[in-house]
């Protein structure tokens, strides 16, 4: 599991750490690690140019330890200070070592290393440190623990900021790493180790391992029955896609039974594509509203009447009322939006603040879709996807999604699991599918058993 932490959390365990270490440990610890990820970007040291910019915090310092470092192993070291105060130690060390600061580069860097602003600063930059960035357009970056200018315990963006091709973090992950749209900021994301003993964080993000522990296997004992039943009403005659797409998620193998419920020639088609799928009955669980068009009320009407977990996408989103009940709600931003009464740009720039919103006001799980899902509960916690591929924005991907949540709703797990492990699968699910490729949604879905067969032993 990859866990993000608040800046609050991050800074009373440094406090704590500190208490027990030598003065500057920290500090030697990070900008170790620094180093070393500038190196292997590079893919060497020697001779290489690096500039860094440097601002008054604790990143700073981290920069110039880090430069101190380069510089000894053949590096040609050069610093802009763009703070008020510098660190003085590390600012000699960087000297001692052959590195000079400098109003603006002499000769164009390989690398630059971000130490602008650290995890205290607020989202934007200074006009200054955003000359300075101009006049290395184009230059590989490497943030020092977050990219200056985002917001950290937010992933909001809100002004200039830096773009990274690599942060180095230390000690956890903070939710700019992992929620959009800051974390796009962020590039390829090195954590680096530096003793913290840090509290639960309320920000995850699943990995192969979490997710072969929570996908539900079969016994020897089991049968169809005792393996989950999912009932799937979705689609239309003005969409019969959905309602196959739907029905191909749902039948993934991770239940043991898949009952479809919906208009005659749609359920006709529906057997011709899945003939092991049947008709009306008793269900563990329900997934409603995919191109359900304007009779998805009255689907999702019968659904909760139930009384078993479901999952509502789609058409049904509107007709969802906030209270007590086993749901998932799958929206995208545009779908979100409407449920709220907001504009879409507002979700897109703080999809974590609006899915723990929506979480509360509909006492419901919440899958926020986009390149990075956000999965809230009620009780605040997250979990963020970060598997799939941009060839995953395509029609009919979301109808999957829906009936492979369902499956493991069905299974036996709890909704925040079942959501978070689906949202897992499918990104993941696509990532095979495409091999780097384009791909439609029905691929997405025949890669389902292929991903689990493939999850780590546990």
């Amino acid at each position: 599991m990859r866990y993000a932490h608040t800046v609050e959390q991050v800074r009373q365990a440094e406090r704590e750490l500190m208490a027990r270490v030598p003065e500057g440990t920290l500090m030697q610890r990070a900008a170790h690690g620094l180093a070393q990820a500038v190196v292997d970007l590079l893919g060497g040291a020697y001779g290489a140019r690096v500039l860094l910019l440097v601002g008054s915090g604790d990143n700073g310092g981290d920069a110039l330890f880090a430069g101190t470092l380069l510089a000894r192993r053949g590096c040609g070291v050069e610093a802009v200070l763009l703070g008020e105060r510098v660190h003085e130690g590390g600012l000699e060390a960087l000297r001692r070592a052959g590195g000079r600061t400098v109003g603006q580069p002499s000769r164009r860097p390989d690398v630059v290393v971000d130490g602008i602003v650290g995890i205290g600063g607020r989202p934007g930059l200074e006009p200054e440190a955003e000359r300075a960035l101009a006049q290395v357009e184009g230059v590989p970056v490497v943030a020092v623990d977050v990219p200056s200018g985002v917001d950290v315990d937010t992933g909001r963006v809100d002004g200039p900021h830096v773009t990274a091709d690599v942060t180095v973090t230390f000690g956890t992950h903070k939710a700019a790493h992992l929620v959009d749209p800051a974390a796009e900021a962020c590039g390829a994301v090195h954590l680096v180790d530096i003793g913290l003993d840090l509290p639960t964080a309320e920000i995850e993000a699943l990995q192969a391992e979490d997710v072969a522990r929570l996908v539900p296997r079969p016994r020897p004992q089991d049968h169809k029955y005792t393996r989950g039943v999912v009932g799937v009403r979705a689609g239309s005659a003005e969409y019969p896609g959905a309602a196959l797409l739907s029905v191909a998620g749902a039948a993934c193998g991770l239940a043991g039974m898949v009952r479809y419920v919906g208009e005659a020639p749609v359920a006709d088609r529906v057997r011709q594509a899945h003939p092991e799928v049947v008709g009306a009955g008793r269900v563990q669980a329900w997934v409603v509203g995919s191109g359900g068009g304007a009779h998805a009320d009255e689907a999702l009407a019968a659904a909760l009447a139930d009384e078993v977990p479901t999952v509502v996408d789609a058409d049904a989103l509107k007709h969802v009322q906030p209270g007590p009940g086993d749901l998932v709600l799958t929206p995208h931003a545009g779908e979100l939006a409407a449920m709220l009464g907001r504009e879409r740009a507002e979700i897109e720039g703080d999809p974590l603040g609006w899915a723990r919103r929506a979480a509360v006001h509909h006492a419901a799980v919440v899958v926020l879709k986009g390149r990075h899902t956000v999965t809230a509960r009620p009780d605040g916690r997250v979990r963020v996807t970060t598997t799939g591929n941009p060839w995953l924005a395509t029609a009919g991907a979301g109808d999957v999604l829906g009936g492979l949540v369902g499956a493991l709703l069905a299974a036996g797990l709890e909704p925040f699991d079942a959501a978070s492990v689906g949202s897992w699968l499918h990104g993941a699910a696509a990532t095979l599918a495409s091999a780097g490729g384009p791909l439609v949604a029905t691929e997405v879905a025949r890669a389902l058993p292929a991903v689990v067969r493939d999850l780590p032993q546990t």
